[in-house]
């Protein structure tokens, strides 16, 4: 009989707890978390810039008290040399120089390289090896007389020869070099609405799809490649126009994992991550949301260039009243577009260079700039100085991370070790 009671009694106890248990969770805020939110990695951040921007997340994400689904908080990243090592987009024209990789006629190369370039020459540092202004009609001639030559040779345009054949000419010594100090030329000397869409003109001819495909293949063999300094000088017997000219760039795309970490960290407690970016919109959708990169995100969240596509092709124009996503470009955006959907701004922004300023002091509702220390002036340079003063101090407008270039990986310090270099530095002298 006392051990039939003491049954009774232990059911009656344990549906007691079964009833205040529910009557607990009754009583939770709708927002209130049922589980532990994902904490950031620490991976190799520095550790006061990991403490301010897991506190935004604490502050902002689903366990926060003011949490609001229906209204969520988002951050927005530039792409190049923010969320990952180095320039997707001029590690794919790169790629398109070492592969002859376009679909155009030599009229219509000559047409894409002028496209919105002013006449006349480049600035003081690009002149030629004799010391010479290089003007855009003379740097355009001698390329074209080069791609005519390469675009009746290579099998792979209208030729018969192998690609191993054509790039071990004079020809494409020529075409390499000069190309690219052309597209060094034309960013250094004219503003950003036209040194920016300029190497995107040279996708004229293609579809989307092929785009894509192109900018998977180049990401793949950039990730391959070692990061170092890479200088072509145009030969002495092809110096035509322009003259001999000399380019230099830097080899290796580099994932960052920090990164990739911090967005899937802000989208597992309910902030919407976007990244905005200088590049063509289809080629960093390429990297940031296929799953073999680790960012995976989605298709729509990224914004970028946008040219013209006439039935599904595209065009030698930038698509009209579209910003371009650059400077107070990406401010425009942000607003055209997120806001517009979201009825506020972002709470985070992360870049690095000049070209993200603006988006990181314009936009009133930004709470954290994170800033990936490339050791830069100008305005960058501007808001590394103010996250410099703002080391040690509790609630940071502004924070730094640092990393080592000669490696691509972050280093746990704000920092950063420059390309070539041993010594780690803070701020531009």
């Amino acid at each position: 009989m006392l051990h039939v009671q003491a049954k009774r009694h232990f059911w009656w106890v344990s549906l007691l707890l079964i009833v205040a248990l529910f009557a607990t969770q009754a009583t939770l805020p709708a927002n209130a978390a049922t589980t532990t939110a994902q904490v950031l990695d620490k991976g190799k951040w520095a550790p006061a810039t990991y403490k301010a921007v897991q506190e935004l997340i604490d502050k902002n994400g689903v366990n926060s008290p003011s949490y609001n689904a229906a209204k969520k908080p988002y951050a927005v990243f530039d792409w190049d040399n923010t969320s990952i090592m180095h320039d997707t987009q001029e590690a794919l024209f790169v790629y398109q120089i070492h592969h002859l990789a376009y679909k155009l006629t030599p009229e219509e190369f000559g047409k894409a390289i002028r496209t919105n370039v002013p006449e006349g020459p480049f600035s003081e540092g690009y002149k030629n090896a004799d010391g010479k202004p290089v003007t855009l009609d003379a740097i355009a001639t001698d390329l074209v007389a080069d791609y005519t030559y390469l675009y009746q040779n290579y099998k792979g345009l209208k030729g018969t020869k192998s690609l191993e054949e054509v790039t071990a000419t004079e020809q494409f010594a020529d075409f390499r070099a000069k190309l690219y100090f052309l597209y060094e030329a034309i960013n250094d000397t004219h503003s950003n609405s036209v040194g920016y869409p300029w190497v995107l003109y040279l996708f004229t001819n293609m579809t989307i799809d092929e785009v894509h495909k192109l900018a998977e293949v180049s990401n793949d063999a950039s990730l391959g490649m070692a990061i170092q300094k890479v200088t072509w000088t145009s030969p002495k017997a092809l110096a035509g126009k322009a003259g001999v000219v000399t380019a230099s760039h830097t080899t290796g795309l580099r994932l960052t994992s920090e990164v990739a970490n911090l967005m899937n960290t802000l989208r597992a407690n309910g902030i919407d991550v976007y990244v905005v970016s200088a590049s063509l919109e289809d080629v960093v959708r390429v990297f940031a949301t296929l799953p073999k990169y680790g960012y995976n995100l989605p298709t729509e969240n990224i914004i970028g260039m946008h040219l013209e596509t006439k039935d599904g092709v595209i065009q030698n124009k930038y698509q009209p009243n579209y910003p371009i996503t650059v400077g107070h470009g990406k401010t425009e955006v942000i607003q055209s577009v997120l806001e517009k959907k979201y009825g506020h701004g972002p709470i985070l922004i992360a870049g690095d260079s000049n070209g993200d300023f603006e988006m990181m002091t314009e936009l009133k509702s930004v709470k954290l700039a994170l800033v990936i220390n490339r050791v830069k002036g100008g305005k960058i340079g501007q808001q590394a100085m103010k996250a410099a003063e703002q080391l040690g101090k509790t609630n940071p407008s502004v924070v730094l991370q640092g990393r080592d270039e000669n490696t691509g990986m972050w280093i746990p310090n704000e920092t950063t070790i420059k390309l070539g270099k041993t010594e780690p530095e803070l701020l531009a002298k």
